[in-house]
Parts: structure tokens; sequence; C-alpha cells
């Protein structure tokens, strides 16, 4: 980039900070709570509207693949292993199965690591046909809606289609045994096979105390612009690139590696929390999923999410006011993120940071320990107590079956 054009961007950027901070653009915003009903939804309280019942399953299934690798507690697809301690201890649960409203079956399905601990996807539609197999032998109330009043939390990449990569998870769909079921996963895409009607949008996993313990004071600057910290190319799985994130995070490096208003690098430095809480925007592209555990930092640290990927279905959205908070970009327009960005009025970028600063909306993201009203697992058992009472229709005849159990990939087939 020659000189001149080096000159222009730190003019620029100095003029856009400079009118920024003219509006007092601080970590210490004061907080505005959501108005209307997405307010009284995200501060609703699920005790008293249902009741859980936890099938115990042999330890093989969950505390033994757990035991083997501790990393498992760590990973961003962790909640499967939170849910399932919260609702053990939680006042939802019930320990007689007949006055049950939900079933809920704890699988640890991405607890397989490889060396770099990375879940491995491969081993878990037969796990998880392994657990229905046992409690439709051993209770009697899978057969009477085939799962129907059932949850399972699958936080896979693209959740129970079980693959890393889309195009192969679109392949594979749904695992069938689990079509009737009510899934609360990560992965959200509008019209996608991986996403049925009825599931539910949770967050990733991020840790809750590691960040506490990265906070800032509140009266720090936020003198980054955008920051971004991650993969621009997955060079080992998709070496011709345009794959990966369908372009999107080549499109940012390519137009914006060079532009002083972007504090963009593959590097993960240790200050990676603080620096968070210095910028006004972070960008959360999508990577192999259109997910990540960048969304849940940024809401925690007050900065304004930059949401590139198309058709996201973004967690509890029917609690949590994306389109106010948050900024979206098309895809295809990442090389106008620049424009995009520096024409947004300071006042609206205030409001956007002071709803982010409402101590309700950062409580829905986190799965603390021990758990704490109004989080992500309050958030989950909402949404479940939304869903109540149950249509007559979920209950089957005697003798009628609607789930095929011998559909799928042949390999999905063979014992657990």
């Amino acid at each position: 980039m020659g000189t001149w054009k080096l000159g222009f961007w730190g003019l620029l950027c100095a003029a856009f900070l400079f009118s920024i901070d003219a509006v007092e653009l601080r970590r210490n915003q004061p907080t505005e709570r959501i108005s209307g009903s997405a307010g009284d939804v995200l501060e609703d309280d699920p005790v008293g509207r249902l009741k859980v019942f936890v099938y115990e399953l042999p330890s093989k299934y969950n505390k033994k693949i757990l035991q083997k690798d501790p990393r498992c507690l760590a990973h961003m697809f962790a909640a499967e292993i939170y849910m399932h301690r919260f609702i053990l201890s939680s006042a939802v649960r019930t320990l007689n199965p007949e006055e049950a409203d939900w079933f809920y079956t704890p699988v640890y399905t991405t607890c397989d690591l490889t060396p770099n601990g990375l879940p491995l996807p491969f081993k878990s539609p037969r796990m998880m046909r392994s657990a229905i197999q046992l409690i439709s032998s051993n209770w009697p109330y899978w057969n009477r809606t085939e799962g129907a009043d059932h949850f399972f939390v699958v936080p896979h990449d693209f959740a129970a289609c079980f693959h890393y990569q889309e195009e192969k998870a679109i392949e594979r769909g749904i695992l069938p045994l689990l079509r009737r079921a009510t899934l609360v996963q990560t992965f959200g895409q509008r019209n996608h096979v991986c996403l049925k009607d009825g599931s539910i949008t949770i967050p990733p996993y991020a840790p809750p105390q590691k960040m506490h313990t990265h906070l800032i004071p509140d009266k720090t600057p936020r003198s980054i612009f955008v920051y971004f910290r991650g993969l621009f190319y997955d060079v080992g799985n998709d070496p011709e690139g345009g794959y990966y994130a369908r372009g999107a995070r080549a499109a940012v490096w390519e137009n914006f590696k060079d532009n002083p208003l972007f504090d963009i690098s593959t590097e993960h430095p240790t200050t990676y929390y603080e620096d968070m809480q210095r910028a006004v925007f972070c960008l959360c592209p999508l990577g192999w999923a259109p997910w990540s555990p960048r969304l849940v930092e940024a809401v925690v640290f007050g900065c304004i999410p930059v949401i590139i990927a198309d058709d996201i279905v973004l967690p509890f959205a029917d609690a949590i006011p994306w389109e106010e908070i948050g900024v979206f970009v098309d895809e295809q327009d990442v090389p106008k993120l620049d424009t995009i960005l520096t024409s947004i009025p300071p006042e609206v970028i205030l409001r956007k940071q002071r709803l982010l600063a409402n101590p309700s909306m950062k409580q829905a993201m986190l799965f603390p320990q021990p758990a704490q009203s109004g989080d992500a697992f309050h958030q989950v058992l909402n949404g479940l107590a939304r869903k109540l009472p149950h249509d007559r229709s979920v209950f089957l005849k005697p003798g009628e079956k609607r789930l095929n159990w011998t559909a799928g990939p042949v390999g999905d087939l063979k014992p657990w």
C-alpha cells in the first residue's frame, strides 16, 4: 500500500475514533433494558413450569468418556456436559417419570477428541442409537411418542447431522431416530437440513470464570475499531480455499489486512479477552459452521458483534434482540465492511452498547458453575417450557411406528 493511502487511512481512523470519543464511547456505558416481550422472556423463571426426567444411563455414555479425556470440560461443545450436571441438581428435575413433561438422555457425543482437542463425530451416531435402543427397551416412555417428548443436547458443528464439513453433514442429514425429538443445538441456519423445526438454538460454551478473570476497568476507552483473531484460511482441510467459511474470512483478510481501522490477525495473543473489551466491533464470521464462541465473547465483553453468516439462527432469538445489539453483514458484502461500519451513527453504536451492558444479556449467553438465574441453562428450560403442553398428536396409537430404525448410512447401524 502506498504511503499516501496509509496516510489517508490513518487520518480516517483518527477522525472516526475522535468522533467516537466525542460521545464518550467507553466501557462504562449505562445499561438499557430490552423493551417489550423480549425483555420479559429473557427474565423468565422456568421453575414450576415444567418437570424433566433424566434417564440414568450406564456411565460409558457420559461420565466414563469424560474421565478418559477431561479436556471435554473446556471445549466449545461442553454444553452437553454442563447441561447434564445442571439438570441433575435443578428444581425442575423429577424422579417420577409419570409426572414428567420432558425426558432427557445425557449422552456426551462430542467428547471423542483428537490430540489437538478437536471432536471427532464419527462414532456419535452409533453412540446415540445405542442410547436410544437402551431407553426404548428399559422404559416405556420413548415408545409412547418415539421421542417427541424427549430432548437431546447435540452441540456438534452441524448438530445431529454429526459431521464437521457442511457438504457431508447435508448428505447425512439428522440421525433418523432423532427426527421427532427436540434438539438443543449450537448449529442454527434457516432452511438447512441440519436444523429441524422446534429445535432450541443455544450459545457454544465459553468459560465464564476464565473470562471473568480478564475483565479490565470500566473506564477503559474502546480504542480499537474492528477486532478479530482467528483463521482466515484452513489450508489443512481446504487447500484450494473458498470452501472454508464460504470465502468470507478470506475476503476479510484480503480486503482489510492493511486497513488501520481493522485489528485482525491469525495470532491469538494472551491479551485476547482484554483486546475485545477495548474494541467497538468484533467480527463474528462463520467458519466451518455458522457459529463460534466469538459471539459469546463479544456479548460478554460488550463488543458489538458483527455477524457474517447468511441465514444464521442465533441463540435464544425469542429472548435476545440480535438485530438491536449486533450488526449483520451479508457474506457477499464483506468487501464493503469498512464502509458499512463507519457509516453507523455514534448514537446507534451507543444504544447497542447500552443494551449489551445489561447483565441479563450477558448472563443468557453463559453456562456458569454453579448455575445462576437467567443463565443459558435457564434459557434452555424456558424454551422447553414454552413448547408445553405437548399436542396430543405426539402420542402414538398402540403399535404405531413412524421412525425407521434401519435408515441411515450402513456404518451407523453397527453396534457401539
